[in-house]
């Protein structure tokens, strides 16, 4: 129960990581859903070697884990509550 904001704050800003999330989404017309959300964090200024380490290996990750909604940031900031709902309208 973290929101997109909390979860922001707890991305290192220097280091790749992989997250799955389940968001509370809120459609137009009141129902809710829970979408299973990958998101690949592989902030700018990182080493190459780790986002090369990561990188290679998120598409394994994916099939193997059969995620639909695989979405990457570059910027932690980015992670906001608009940015999520924007990458998932996509989805509707």
């Amino acid at each position: 129960d973290i929101s997109p904001e909390d979860l922001k704050n707890e991305l290192p800003e220097r280091q790749p990581r992989f997250v799955v999330y389940s968001y509370k989404y809120l459609h137009d017309d009141g129902r809710v859903s829970y979408p299973l959300c990958f998101i690949f964090s592989s902030p700018v200024g990182c080493k190459p070697e780790q986002q090369m380490m990561y990188a290679g290996s998120k598409n394994k990750l994916v099939q193997t884990v059969e995620l639909t909604k695989v979405f990457e940031i570059r910027n932690t900031e980015d992670l906001t509550e608009e940015w999520l709902r924007e990458k998932l309208g996509f989805f509707r």
